[in-house]
């Protein structure tokens, strides 16, 4: 890859020889790698906004690396995010992912297999980049903004309902499965055994429709969710 056409990677890890590691394999790989040692240089340089990807080690002196991506995604920050870590557990990967992260790589992991998620994770983002704006109904999904509306109105979404509305958005007025959903939101290739799909379908419903008229987020039961365009005022009391 020309060095013109590489994908810029931030790197965030304290552990030095780890670190060497990484950067090493990316850079082998064509890309750019720019390296902090600590949470709090991590936020800072990821702040700005001019990296294709970030990589978190999840244990970080000063800030965590989910305290890091909390904070990005607040401020709008979109690039996406893939978080390493010794923690490999279901319920740590859900955390990791409900925080805002896009993905997640438990430690030890193959060199091929960081490449191709870095590169995964930069492709599904420079595809997002060509279609800024969502629109259904009376819904809007800002992609690069990570903002929501529904008639205007904005909608103050967590990190990962947001992620979730944006999939919703892509695929409006189709089922989507809850399988669909936790591989493609939680990037999970596996059911964690938890309500963590309902739990934040049930959030964002009371989002997407409190205070307006008419439902747009249905239960499709047995099968999944989907996006629906509102009837408007004249039809709510028909629902």
């Amino acid at each position: 890859m020309a060095q013109a056409d590489a994908i810029s990677i931030l790197l965030v890890e304290d552990d030095e020889a780890a670190r060497a590691n990484i950067a090493t394999i990316l850079t082998d790989a064509g890309m750019v790698v720019e390296q902090a040692i600590d949470g709090a240089t991590g936020l800072n340089r990821a702040g700005g906004g001019s990296h294709d990807v970030i990589i978190l080690d999840r244990m970080l002196p000063h800030l965590s690396g989910i305290d890091i991506v909390t904070r990005l995604r607040v401020a709008g920050v979109g690039a996406p995010v893939l978080m390493l870590s010794a923690l490999g557990r279901s319920e740590h990967r859900v955390e990791g992912l409900e925080s805002g992260v896009d993905d997640y790589l438990a430690k030890p992991f193959e060199p091929d297999e960081l490449v191709a998620r870095v590169r995964a994770l930069w492709r599904r983002a420079s595809r997002r980049s060509h279609e800024p704006v969502l629109l259904f109904g009376d819904l809007e999904c800002h992609v690069k903004a990570r903002t929501a509306f529904r008639q205007g109105k904005h909608l103050p979404l967590s990190p990962k309902e947001f992620e979730l509305f944006r999939y919703l958005m892509e695929h409006a007025g189709e089922v989507v499965t809850r399988e669909m959903l936790l591989r493609q939101v939680w990037k999970l290739s596996f059911d964690p055994q938890t309500n963590v799909v309902d739990v934040n379908v049930g959030r964002l419903r009371r989002k997407l429709e409190d205070g307006f008229d008419g439902p747009v987020l249905e239960t499709v039961w047995g099968t999944g969710y989907r996006l629906i365009a509102a009837a408007g005022p004249t039809g709510a009391g028909s629902a």
